[in-house]
């Protein structure tokens, strides 16, 4: 069972960000299930990540997405380093999280640090 259910990023731009996140997001097999005039919402099964746009001021987030493998995480970080976005930490492990934690990280326009995961249980 999840502990989230579902989770808005406020961005600048919702339109922008959504040509950004739809092919990063499709490599970790999350797609776009919703649109309308303020939001776009992605998933695997319904809305649990959506795109949605900012009132004011943005608080730079980490977010975390959840890969099934260190290939996932080199696809996801590659595919956003290919759109434009800014590495913030090349794919590797991070021992310091944990023996087995691979993970990438890149910041979007709006500078939320944005992650892929891949905790390999050996």
């Amino acid at each position: 069972m999840a502990i989230i259910d579902h989770f808005n990023l406020p961005v600048s731009n919702v339109d922008a960000a959504k040509k950004l996140y739809q092919p990063i997001l499709a490599t970790l097999g999350i797609d776009q299930v919703f649109i309308d005039d303020d939001a776009v919402g992605f998933g695997k099964t319904n809305w649990e990540f959506g795109l949605v746009p900012a009132d004011g001021i943005i608080q730079k987030l980490h977010l975390a997405f959840e890969a099934t493998s260190s290939e996932q995480v080199d696809n996801f970080h590659q595919t956003a380093i290919d759109l434009g976005m800014t590495s913030n930490g090349a794919p590797g492990l991070r021992p310091e999280y944990g023996a087995n934690y691979y993970a990438a990280y890149f910041l979007d326009p709006d500078g939320h640090n944005i992650e892929a995961v891949y905790r390999n249980k050996i």
